[in-house]
């Protein structure tokens, strides 16, 4: 059998241009002309191409290299620049342009704001060949590592403690000195770089001491301050909260945040309306975890929206493991007219006392006998002054959203979130390679992560429209 063997030094003749390098079916394409199709006076992108000095960089052409790139997983400056050299695709949209890594990572750096508005341009894109409509929204969290390490994480306590220790390091090298002096024998140069090493360390560490005292945080990350310190499925690490949220309609994203907290408690009305304003409407419906089961939040979206959040007790009611619990709190029933309770053996529970601090009211058995010589003290409690039931200060929002959710229609909504509103995560976290934030810093994360929601937008778009060529035609339209 022949085998067909490579010459690399054959001479071949390239196509005469760039363009005809790349097919019109290849993706490079689409990511091309969508970017075209955004308004860069909203973006912010400066196109002042009249300005005195030396001559840049295309701001389109650079926006559109660092966008294509993060679609296909390549976020390093340096692996940009590499791939404008052997890459056809990266070549044609770069327009034959090579910026280095430094022109690029400065380009990025520069851009925080722009970069941050790419997921809102591609939504604005989506509604005018109406891919969005806006009427039911699901948010969901994931948690991604930062570019910090955990183990520089410190109290206060622990801040003052490595500054100690640096402070020691410092007195060992300037004692070196003074030895090196006194016998005229050796070499500054060693001890003058483990100073100044020493020195910028404890630099650091003041400016995060002085940021920690400054802010309501208990921690603090030396490396990014912005980065907490949560568990994951790959264990603990410092990182941050990426928020997304997704229209129904076709699962895509419409809006996308980071925040420096490592759970979604108080997370849900702030992300919907943070959709509400890039659509351009309030939605109907939003739907959420338990993971965004305040009360207290969710008391702030307004009357009109259906907000369809389990609590997690009625979450954990689903799994085989639950234990029912007959003396729960929803089993004693509210008589609104008497400001009572009565429990399941058919007791008065009255208005004790309200507790400032968050709102809440405290109920408690009048006739503490009744309690104590009732068959199932010991099981329903083993208080020695009866039982007690703590009321919410919005606890008919909290029976509401539960009868919500318990309804056939809130369950039927609620099993489409967990199909529609995780699928991104996965896309971003192992299509793109983006398991983590390359760039440090709650702003520059937020650029990160809009460009990744933003990719996400664009690869959606081009299944939607059956292909490259369908969403080019579709973008020409508006």
């Amino acid at each position: 059998m022949a085998f067909k063997i490579g010459d690399r030094r054959q001479t071949i003749l390239l196509p005469s241009s760039i363009e005809e390098n790349v097919g019109q079916t290849d993706p490079v394409r689409a990511y091309d002309a969508i970017v075209d199709s955004m308004d860069f006076g909203e973006l912010g992108l400066d196109l002042d191409g009249s300005k005195i000095g030396p001559s840049s960089y295309n701001p389109v052409s650079m926006l559109k290299l660092i966008v294509y790139g993060y679609s296909y997983g390549i976020r390093s400056s340096r692996k940009l620049e590499r791939a404008l050299y052997h890459n056809f695709s990266f070549i044609w949209i770069a327009g034959g342009l090579k910026p280095d890594h430094k022109t690029i990572a400065r380009f990025r750096k520069d851009n925080e704001k722009v970069l941050q508005k790419v997921l809102k341009q591609t939504v604005r894109i989506c509604l005018k060949i109406e891919l969005i409509d806006g009427n039911c929204f699901f948010v969901d969290g994931t948690k991604m590592r930062g570019s910090a390490s955990i183990n520089n994480t410190y109290t206060e306590k622990g801040l003052e403690k490595l500054l100690q220790r640096i402070d020691d390091d410092i007195d060992s090298l300037m004692a070196r000195c003074k030895e090196i002096d006194d016998e005229e024998s050796g070499s500054f140069v060693e001890v003058n770089k483990g100073l100044q090493k020493a020195q910028n360390l404890k630099d650091k560490i003041s400016l995060a001491k002085e940021v920690l005292k400054n802010s309501d945080k208990e921690k603090i990350n030396t490396t990014d301050h912005d980065a907490v310190n949560m568990k994951g499925r790959q264990g603990s690490h410092a990182g941050f909260n990426g928020q997304a949220v997704v229209d129904e309609k076709h699962g895509l994203i419409v809006s996308s945040d980071v925040v420096s907290e490592n759970n979604d408690l108080n997370q849900f009305t702030k992300q919907i309306e943070n959709a509400n304003e890039n659509v351009g409407k309030k939605c109907k419906i939003s739907v959420g975890d338990a993971g965004y089961s305040s009360v207290d939040d969710i008391a702030k979206m307004e009357e009109d929206i259906d907000v369809i959040v389990p609590n997690p007790k009625q979450i954990n009611s689903q799994s085989s493991k639950h234990k029912d619990k007959p003396f729960a709190k929803e089993n004693f029933t509210y008589d609104e007219s008497k400001d009572i309770y009565i429990c399941p053996e058919g007791n008065a529970l009255k208005y004790n006392r309200y507790i400032k601090k968050d709102g809440n009211r405290v109920y408690r058995i009048e006739n503490l006998n009744l309690c104590r010589e009732c068959k199932f003290y010991g099981i329903c409690t083993k208080d020695k002054y009866g039982r007690t039931i703590r009321r919410l200060k919005n606890e008919k929002l909290k029976q509401k959203l539960a009868s919500r959710y318990d309804s056939k229609e809130g369950k039927k909504i609620y099993a489409r979130r967990k199909e529609v509103a995780e699928l991104p995560f996965g896309h971003i976290k192992r299509n793109l390679g983006a398991g983590y934030f390359l760039l440090r810093g709650l702003k520059a994360v937020n650029a990160e992560f809009s460009i990744l929601t933003g990719c996400f937008n664009i690869a959606r778009m081009i299944t939607l429209l059956g292909g490259v060529p369908g969403l080019v035609a579709a973008l020409k339209t508006i």
